[in-house]
């Protein structure tokens, strides 16, 4: 059976039964007693038909349904709150069964539904910007945890007679601090048995976790890959983001070179911008300078979001367009990354944070 990472569940004293692949439903039903083909009713149960009891599981005996009860517990994400933007945007607040609160946004596109889903309980990367980070990392979620997260987005969205047509793992936490859960959703995901989402519509974002870089690469995914860059140089990349400390810039750069190298994908750089801070034609030029190397790069310019913990302020919408045509004059491909949510705190943590700030009073 394959293992689960049980110090990241704090209250479940049993894995979930979203923390198995198909693979390891099939396992778990043959050192139980049962045909493999069972697991694959397991897993059916769970991703198509997605039932909330082993109860309606109802072409499994009882005898199974009762050892799968004994041996599993489904995961409790109690909706604390929802929000609805003007704009189509959903964002969940979800408790866990050890009260600790995490998010999930569901985001609406022309081209359909994208999910935008948490790995950890907070953060410890400490981004100077971010609100996520505010009170460090509490824990890692379960696998279980994270793909829980879409089935409730999708089971909003069946009411609909929509599907789930994307994800981004962007949510609160680093999914490269998380990278066995993270592969372990990523796999039930992707299963044609299962949500059967696209490889080619899934992102994962990363703050520059070197090691886990390398070894995503060599994963050979058609999984897309961003990387939150937020600065040009060593210097300013440090300031704003402590995991530069940890893994400099040039040590990032060179991972994202043998990422392409290895998986001839492109690489998105994620790139916030802020006020006086990182947002100048220097600033422009020296990326430019930087990215210039990856043909197919491309960078998503990011108006920073407000948040009331950190001094930052917006980049006026021109000195925007002066910066994304800077970086396309040096054939770097650049959007500016359309706003989503603002109406409902929707940026990364803040509700998180406004739950955590008046449960504290």
């Amino acid at each position: 059976m394959e293992s689960t990472n049980k110090k990241t569940q704090s209250a479940s004293l049993k894995p979930y039964v979203y923390d198995l692949t198909l693979e390891g439903w099939q396992e778990w039903a043959q050192s139980n007693g049962e045909a493999a083909f069972r697991g694959g009713q397991i897993f059916d149960w769970l991703y198509v038909k997605r039932v909330s009891s082993f109860d309606e599981m109802t072409n499994l005996s009882k005898s199974l349904r009762d050892k799968l009860k004994e041996q599993f517990d489904f995961v409790t994400l109690t909706e604390v709150a929802k929000y609805e933007s003007k704009d189509g945007t959903v964002k969940f607040l979800f408790e866990l069964s050890d009260k600790n609160a995490i998010e999930t946004v569901i985001m609406k596109h022309n081209y359909g539904n994208s999910v935008c889903v948490t790995t950890q309980v907070g953060c410890r990367i400490g981004c100077t910007f971010c609100a996520s980070t505010l009170t460090g990392l509490k824990r890692n979620l379960a696998p279980g945890e994270i793909i829980a997260q879409i089935v409730k987005a999708q089971q909003l969205l069946d009411a609909k007679n929509e599907r789930v047509s994307s994800i981004v793992i962007m949510g609160i936490g680093e999914p490269f601090e998380n990278y066995d859960a993270m592969m372990t959703f990523l796999k039930v995901m992707i299963h044609p048995k299962g949500l059967n989402i696209g490889q080619r519509h899934i992102t994962v974002s990363t703050s520059g976790i070197v090691p886990n870089i390398y070894r995503f690469a060599d994963e050979s995914t058609q999984i897309n890959l961003a990387i939150s860059i937020h600065a040009p140089n060593d210097k300013l990349r440090s300031k704003l983001m402590p995991v530069n400390r940890r893994f400099p810039f040039d040590e990032l750069i060179e991972a994202c070179r043998y990422y392409v190298a290895k998986t001839g994908r492109r690489i998105t750089f994620e790139y916030a911008l802020m006020g006086g801070v990182n947002d100048q034609p220097e600033h422009a030029e020296e990326l430019a300078q930087v990215l210039k190397q990856f043909p197919m790069a491309h960078v998503n310019l990011i108006p920073v979001n407000f948040v009331s913990e950190r001094d930052y302020v917006r980049t006026p919408r021109d000195d925007i367009f002066t910066f994304q045509r800077i970086l396309e004059r040096s054939k770097v491909n650049a959007t500016i990354r359309r706003e989503q949510g603002s109406d409902i705190a929707a940026a990364c943590g803040q509700l998180r944070a406004k739950h955590m700030e008046s449960s504290a009073r």
